[in-house]
């Protein structure tokens, strides 16, 4: 039997081989994943495609878009648009007026209520390509700080909000509400506004503000 002893390999760092990663074509590994982590920000990020489109050099040079004219509290947006845009998200990613909120995406809680020439509407369930020469009011566009729309005052007096989620969305329909026909009891204001979904419980301050307003208005007429 061999009595040779059998020494461990020493091997020394300094001539250690060269990390060289597995190549996969004409990519190595970490370039493939840096591409592929480069793509997958790319496609998780629709808003900022969307953001691109507001640019006609950039639109231009991508497929499927169209240019789109829309008027938005009083002002003329030239944008490009793929015709899957809704007018909600047309309105927060392109056209950067983020008072409207996004809550379900599906029509049935109404904090993305907005006025088209007048009546208010789900701009969740609304192509923006579909409203070229509409004119379009946000709630940025009803009054501000310093100039606040009756009905917002209405709901700082009345506290008709709580988190402020729903708010823009309640304001929105409530003045939306005041052109259509409503019955005057506080019953017929909550079924007229029973679109608009208040997470927090806010509904008899809004019901108050609502009456409030239309009060005012009626002792307006009477007077007149």
């Amino acid at each position: 039997m061999s009595t040779e002893t059998l020494e461990p390999e020493i091997v020394n760092p300094e001539k250690a081989p060269e990390d060289k990663p597995p190549v996969f074509g004409s990519y190595s590994r970490r370039s493939f994943l840096a591409r592929l982590g480069a793509t997958g920000v790319a496609v998780a990020s629709p808003a900022a495609a969307m953001a691109q489109a507001v640019d006609p050099q950039v639109a231009a040079i991508r497929k499927g878009t169209h240019a789109v004219h829309l008027s938005i509290n009083g002002k003329l947006h030239t944008l490009q648009l793929e015709p899957r845009v809704t007018l909600l998200d047309c309105l927060r990613e392109v056209v950067q007026l983020t008072g409207t909120k996004k809550g379900c995406d599906h029509g049935q809680c109404g904090a993305c209520t907005v006025h088209v020439n007048g009546v208010r509407i789900n701009s969740c369930l609304s192509f923006a390509a579909m409203h070229e020469g509409d004119e379009i009011t946000t709630i940025e566009g009803l009054g501000s700080p310093n100039e606040m729309h009756a009905m917002q005052a209405a709901f700082v007096e009345h506290d008709g909000y709580q988190c402020g989620y729903c708010t823009s969305g309640q304001i929105m329909s409530a003045v939306g509400l005041l052109k259509e026909p409503c019955g005057p009891d506080d019953h017929d204001v909550r079924e007229a506004m029973s679109g608009n979904i208040c997470r927090c419980g806010a509904y008899p301050n809004i019901v108050k503000a609502v009456q409030m307003v239309r009060g005012r208005m009626a002792q307006q007429r009477v007077d007149a």
